[in-house]
């Protein structure tokens, strides 16, 4: 058991009274786990003790502590939710998956757009911006204990640490863990060079403190003779940082003059620019390494004055001039903002990056004993906001694809490969069956189930049946389908001028010269315009001089193809079947039958939810079927919305009967605003037919939407 409640205790000094009795209760959750002298892992309250360093609110605390992975295999595990509220429980959701994902790999590191889709995974897939704080905490936890790991392992988590999490503690701002996260990671992948530089860092450090030492001196006193309050004091540069600089300029440690680095907290905005021409006064500067990152804030929100000046034994000194607040930001970024309300006009270039954060935060008071009446709203609030566009799926090898919200299976097939998407007759949604229509969500595997040929249906691009979301798989079914008809007017055109050949006797026929009669641009043109029939026989008749050709093949095979059909099995027609009235089967589904030992064979679509949960042992009842040759129709059930009951079953009525749809059952139910929903069972041919006919009726100027019942 826990040894060392009272000492977990004082590390939570400063919380409120009532915070603390919250505190003393996660503590005692916390203390029910066993001691296990081989867990290297790490533990809540050792994640909570780091967070302190960053003035973080209660219910990151809180979260911290009952996110320790051990909590798992107490039973009965505690109800978080009801002991310390839903957003405690969704917070410690959200780390326990973030301690859970396994994602990443090695090849990502010379994968930048991966990395970086996977960066947007996360921020995506956590409700509330404080469960990624709490991550970070962990990530330095585990880097803190590391060496106790293998070596394989140690490489595997610092190349995760540099690749992923330090670039997310640098998008939202805290720096400390930035630089944090990124020296301890280098130390276990470059463990040679982190030494030498942290060796010359220390050699050198006497006469870098004298010369800080010396420049700080002079500049307070000026400040101070200018009126200005500043708290100065050396910067340490960070051993990353430094490596990176010495391969980006190819230099050695020693051949680096910007080590020194000075910074300058004052009271107000005023005083960061009186400050700087204060040391422009006292120094020589190196103009081109001055940037004003508060009148140009990075795009992280960060904010500061930069300059370089070269003090009388020749050394550059960096120095950064900023407001306290900026400093918080800078240092802990959305992690400061838990310590105090802002106050006055919020800077433009922060409110564009944290905008949703600052309503989470706003309801804050200075003390840690906060407001947190709207939280969960707002938290809410921050995820809609951000991250309302885009979902993030894995393929079955863990790469991501970053698709937009609302997409299928289908747009998911598109984006891995056009071909994939033009053979794709089925999905995989986290090892089960699921409808090419399914709504992927965030962090789904996703398995497309591919013909070995064959192309796209033309249901996939009908807008009322939802196969696909994205424009760019909608381009490349149309597109498909426009080169198919191209090839087939071709062909048909070739038919025709072969068969013109043959009763003219003639070995050729210039193509050239007849795509020049017909002002056609090449001869493919040509063709393709003689074979859907753009150009007439009697035109072709005209041109040779010869009697009016037959009807073109192309049109006798449209004509051919209006043929409808009925449903075969397994090759054989005129089986007896029944359609399913669960999911109302049309031609143009894909289908498949159910043999039942009372009713004969049942008519399923193919992503019908009764046939994709079924048992292992009655999926041997499955049967292949087809659509046959034989017209038939078929019962469908659509639904009509209106703003106004008036008129609105007449018209729809007039437009069925236009088509020349027979209506077997209507029902019109009215609401009192005056709104109505029309319940109408059609008999449908095709899904074509049904596609038209919904799109007629939306066209209503009463009608909210017309759509299939499902």
């Amino acid at each position: 058991m826990q040894r060392n409640t009272e000492t977990n205790k004082q590390l939570f000094n400063g919380f409120s009274a009532p915070d603390n009795e919250q505190i003393n209760r996660a503590l005692a959750i916390i203390a029910q786990i066993p001691d296990d002298p081989h867990y290297f892992r790490p533990k809540g309250i050792e994640v909570a003790a780091i967070l302190m360093d960053f003035n973080v609110d209660l219910k990151t605390i809180l979260a911290a502590i009952l996110s320790d992975p051990r909590l798992a295999h107490l039973n009965p595990s505690p109800n978080i939710k009801e002991q310390f509220g839903e957003t405690v429980a969704t917070l410690v959701n959200d780390v326990n998956w973030l301690n859970k994902l396994t994602v990443y790999s090695l090849e990502m590191t010379d994968q930048p757009s991966q990395a970086e889709t996977l960066r947007r995974m996360l921020l995506s897939m956590t409700q509330d911006v404080r469960a990624v704080l709490i991550k970070l905490a962990y990530r330095i936890q585990r880097l803190k204990i590391l060496p106790k790991e293998s070596y394989e392992l140690r490489r595997f988590i610092a190349q995760e640490t540099l690749d992923i999490y330090a670039p997310i503690a640098n998008r939202m701002g805290i720096h400390q863990l930035k630089w944090e996260l990124e020296d301890m990671a280098f130390r276990y992948l470059k463990p040679q060079s982190y030494r030498r530089i942290a060796k010359s860092l220390s050699d050198n450090r006497i006469q870098r403190e004298n010369c800080i030492n010396k420049f700080i001196g002079l500049l307070q006193q000026k400040l101070a003779e200018e009126g200005i309050t500043a708290e100065i004091y050396g910067r340490p540069k960070h051993i990353y940082s430094i490596w990176k600089k010495m391969q980006r300029k190819q230099l050695d440690i020693d051949e680096l003059y910007d080590l020194l680095a000075v910074r300058v907290i004052v009271d107000n905005l005023t005083n960061c620019y009186a400050a700087l021409g204060v040391v422009h006064s006292l120094w020589q500067i190196i103009p081109k390494e001055f940037d004003d990152y508060i009148a140009n804030p990075k795009e992280n929100g960060y904010q500061s004055l930069h300059t370089v000046i070269l003090d009388p034994e020749g050394n550059r000194i960096e120095v950064q001039i900023r407001t306290q607040q900026m400093h918080d930001f800078a240092e802990l970024g959305v992690a400061a903002h838990w310590s105090y309300k802002e106050g006055g006009k919020h800077d433009t270039a922060i409110e564009k990056n944290i905008a949703s954060l600052r309503k989470l935060l706003e309801e804050t008071s200075p003390e840690r004993n906060r407001k947190e009446d709207s939280d969960e709203v707002l938290s809410q609030n921050f995820r809609s906001e951000l991250f309302n566009d885009r979902v993030y799926v894995l393929t079955p090898a863990g790469k991501i694809i970053d698709l937009v919200k609302g997409s299928t299976p289908l747009d998911f097939a598109y984006a891995i490969h056009t071909e994939i998407g033009h053979r794709c007759r089925g999905a995989k949604i986290n090892g089960r069956i699921a409808p090419l229509t399914y709504t992927l969500k965030s962090g789904d595997q996703v398995k497309i189930l591919t013909a070995k040929d064959g192309g796209p249906n033309h249901n996939w691009i009908d807008p009322n049946l939802g196969y696909l979301k994205t424009s760019a798989a909608i381009s490349k079914v149309k597109s498909w389908f426009k080169n198919q008809q191209q090839a087939q007017n071709m062909a048909a055109g070739k038919a025709i001028l072969d068969k013109e050949s043959q009763r003219l006797g003639l070995k050729t026929i210039n193509l050239a010269e007849l795509a020049k009669h017909f002002h056609q641009p090449d001869t493919d043109k040509l063709l393709e315009a003689i074979g859907r029939s753009d150009i007439t026989s009697r035109q072709l008749a005209a041109f040779f001089k010869i009697p009016e050709l037959e009807t073109p093949p192309a049109a006798a095979q449209r004509k051919k193809s209006e043929a409808k059909s009925a449903i075969s099995v397994e090759g054989i027609d005129n089986v007896l079947t029944t359609l399913a009235h669960c999911c109302s089967p049309i031609q143009g589904n894909d289908i498949i039958g159910y043999v039942s030992h009372k009713k004969g064979i049942t008519i399923h679509r193919k992503d019908c939810e009764n046939i994709l949960h079924l048992s292992p042992e009655k999926q041997a009842q499955l049967i292949s079927v087809n659509w046959g040759a034989k017209r038939a129709s078929y019962a469908v059930p659509i639904v009509v919305h209106a703003f106004n009951s008036q008129n609105v079953l007449s018209d729809v009525t007039q437009i069925l009967a236009q088509a020349k749809i027979h209506i077997s059952n209507a029902a019109l139910e009215t609401h009192p605003d005056l709104s109505a929903q029309l319940n109408l069972t059609i008999q449908i041919e095709n899904t074509d037919q049904l596609s038209q006919v919904l799109n007629k009726i939306s066209q209503l100027p009463n009608i909210v939407d017309a759509k299939r019942k499902t």
